[in-house]
């Protein structure tokens, strides 16, 4: 039987929805007219709009399809980088994003973006930025409601559910005389060849969309950053729907070449890690505050049954000797009897205590050696 709190610690693999902001194939789509596609693009390149979708967007409920009610915030993360990824200056990741997201606008102003909680459900900030959103919409002619294709692989039950929970959610808040999330149901390949195996934007059929993730190469927040500058970002297609590298005029339009400017200016801190991680933090607020991405959850988090005595495999956010699963066994221990749930919180405590030691000298030997 598994205990209640019995939960693997959360990996630094983060999953997202992604806004298609250039879509330019409709061979899956529930539209029926030129003017809901146009409408549609318009309404996905307002910022009001897309925070509208993020803040009523219901992730507990989403991810309790797959954790179940009783564990379903144990996956949710609330940017990105996780936050607490890298430290600077004794300060987690994501406590460095805060202090520059609240400068966005008061909407950011109480959004805890900790991991193991929905940070950004509000329904009431998202009837207020759909109302501003609207309202500049019909300025330029925008029809309503807005229609947003979502595909989803229909033999995967979790995923159809999930994306059902997104589907009840966002309509609720603000509203489906507003907002019509069109769900997509597919065979597996015809969703992998309209997102990550589409060979260009092009063939990018879906308007928003959670067949999206990604797991960093290396302890650096540039590992996460850099892949969706629109110069070279290598997956500005799979997430963004558009290729980089092509001056492409939506991007433009949504700010992205601001955003690839923090991120170059972070990168090229080379003298001053607790500069580089505030950039880098400068960054990920603008793209939280963007809403181009909403961060749903983490690959671990999950409800475990196991004789590992825990915490005593290797651990590293990056690399294979970092990966949630048992893959090396080096240090492993095992015990006779399934690990209690008092076993786990105290081992639990006692490896983030020493964590906690070991980053803050990591950190300080680093900062160290490139001065």
């Amino acid at each position: 039987m598994v205990r209640k709190r019995d939960y693997t610690q959360q990996d630094s693999t983060t999953y997202l929805v992604g806004t298609n902001i250039d879509r330019q194939s409709y061979k899956y789509t529930s539209k029926t007219t030129d003017e809901e596609k146009a409408s549609t693009k318009k309404a996905l390149l307002n910022k009001d709009f897309r925070q509208a979708i993020a803040f009523g967007f219901d992730r507990t409920a989403y991810a309790s399809q797959v954790n179940s009610a009783s564990g379903a915030t144990k996956l949710l993360r609330n940017l990105f980088v996780p936050p607490t990824f890298v430290q600077a200056d004794g300060k987690n990741f994501g406590e460095l994003v805060k202090e520059k997201l609240v400068t966005y606008g008061d909407e950011w102003s109480k959004v805890n973006l900790d991991d193991a909680q929905d940070g950004l459900y509000n329904p009431d900030k998202a009837k207020a930025e759909f109302a501003k959103a609207k309202a500049a919409l019909q300025a330029e002619g925008v029809k309503f409601p807005i229609h947003l294709d979502m595909p989803v692989d229909q033999t995967n039950t979790t995923k159809v559910q999930r994306v059902q929970s997104f589907k009840q959610s966002v309509e609720e808040n603000p509203g489906s005389d507003n907002v019509v999330i069109d769900i997509q149901q597919l065979q597996k390949d015809d969703v992998l060849n309209i997102t990550y195996f589409a060979e260009t934007a092009a063939g990018e059929d879906w308007d928003i969309s959670d067949n999206v993730g990604w797991s960093p190469d290396f302890a650096d927040p540039s590992t996460y950053l850099d892949i969706i500058k629109p110069s070279v970002g290598e997956n500005t297609k799979t997430y963004l729907g558009f290729d980089s590298g092509t001056n492409n005029a939506a991007a433009k339009q949504v700010g992205l070449e601001d955003y690839e400017k923090m991120v170059v200016e972070a990168g090229e801190e080379t003298t001053d890690v607790s500069k580089r991680y505030e950039k880098y933090a400068a960054a990920q607020a603008w793209l939280t505050d963007s809403a181009l991405l909403i961060p749903t959850t983490s690959q671990t988090g999950r409800p475990m049954l196991s004789k590992m005595v825990p915490f005593t495999l290797p651990f590293a956010y990056s690399g294979n000797k970092g990966m949630s699963e048992a893959l090396l066994y080096k240090y492993l221990e095992v015990q006779d009897k399934a690990v209690t749930t008092e076993e786990y919180q105290k081992a639990q405590e006692k490896w983030l205590k020493e964590k906690e030691e070991s980053s803050k000298k990591a950190q300080e030997d680093l900062a160290n050696h490139v001065k």
